[in-house]
C-alpha cells in the first residue's frame, strides 16, 4: 500500500483546508480515517489526486540520521567508515514534503544534496532485536539529508549543518509492501545523475539500523530514520531542481531557492 499525507483546500466557502492520511490508488486517494498507525480503516471518501496537495507522509517526533552508511561515501570525505553506525538527529521542523522548496539560508556556503531510503517507524520500539527489526517498520520514503557542508566541517558536529528548516525533503507518499535490502537509489540535479547506487551497499542494513538506534533511544510512531547516502554528494544552488528516486516508492522532487 502507499499511504500519503494531503491537503485539499476548502470549499463550500469555508476557506478551510482538510488534512489527512489516504490510500494512493492510481489517481485517487483513498481517505483514511484518522492514521495510518495500526489497523486500518477508510472513511469512503476519495479525492483525486490532481486536487490535492502531497505532504510530508508523517509528521515525526525526531528524525534520527546515519552518516557513513556507505563506503564510497565515507572515503568521498576523507575517511573510513565506521564499525558501528554513526548517528545524528535532524530536528522535525527540517522536514518538508514534495515539491516545496530547500530555502537555502543566506551566508552558509556550500549546501549539499544527499539523497537517502528513509524508514518510518510504525509501532513503538525499544531495544528491539534484528530479527524482530522489520516488524516495527510502517513503510518506506524517499529522503534527502540536505547538508551546510562548511558549516558541518567547521563545527565539528553535525547539528546546525544538518538542522535548518528545509533541509529534510520526505515523499512523495510510503510505500508499506517492500523489501529495503536492494534497492535502485538514483539522484538527478536538473536530470543530470549524481547518485546510483543500490542500498545492499549500506555498511549497515535496516534492521541492523533499528537494533542499533532502539538500544539507544526509543522510536515512536512516525519516527523517520534515514539511513545513509553513497557517494555523489554535491553543492545545491537557487534555481536547481533535485530528485531522489527510490525503485519501488517513486520521485521525491524538490526545487532550491534562497532565504528571504
Amino acid at each position: 500500500m502507499r499511504i500519503a499525507r494531503f491537503s485539499v483546500d476548502g470549499t463550500g466557502g469555508t476557506g478551510r483546508s482538510t488534512v489527512g492520511f489516504a490510500a494512493v490508488e492510481g489517481d485517487e486517494l483513498a481517505v483514511i480515517d484518522t492514521h495510518p498507525f495500526g489497523t486500518i480503516s477508510f472513511t469512503g471518501v476519495r479525492v483525486p489526486v490532481a486536487a490535492a496537495r502531497l505532504l510530508p507522509p508523517v509528521l515525526p517526533s525526531k528524525v534520527v540520521a546515519i552518516g557513513k552508511n556507505y563506503a564510497d561515501h565515507a572515503r568521498e570525505m576523507g575517511g573510513e567508515p565506521p564499525t558501528e553506525p554513526v548517528m545524528f538527529l535532524k530536528p522535525s521542523t527540517a522536514v518538508i514534503g514534495p515539491d516545496a522548496a530547500i530555502a537555502r539560508p543566506v551566508g552558509v556556503g556550500r549546501v549539499d544534496f544527499e539523497g537517502e531510503l528513509a524508514v518510518v517507524i510504525g509501532r513503538l520500539a525499544r531495544d528491539v532485536p534484528r530479527e524482530k527489526a522489520l516488524d516495527m517498520v510502517l513503510g518506506y520514503t524517499c529522503a534527502n539529508d540536505v547538508t551546510a557542508r562548511d558549516q558541518q566541517l567547521a563545527d565539528g558536529q553535525w547539528t546546525r549543518g544538518k538542522g535548518y528548516d528545509t533541509f529534510c525533503p520526505l515523499g512523495p507518499w510510503l510505500e508499506t509492501d517492500l523489501d529495503p535490502a536492494d534497492l535502485e537509489l538514483t539522484t538527478t540535479v536538473n536530470g543530470e545523475v549524481r547518485q546510483s547506487a543500490r542500498t545492499s551497499q549500506m555498511c549497515h542494513d535496516v534492521p541492523s539500523l533499528i537494533e542499533h538506534v532502539s538500544r539507544v533511544m526509543t522510536l515512536l510512531p512516525g519516527d523517520v530514520l534515514l539511513t545513509g547516502t553513497p557517494a555523489g554528494i554535491g553543492p545545491i544552488v537557487a534555481g536547481d531542481e533535485v530528485a531522489v528516486t527510490l525503485e519501488g516508492i517513486g520521485t521525491l522532487t524538490n526545487s532550491v531557492t534562497n532565504r528571504g
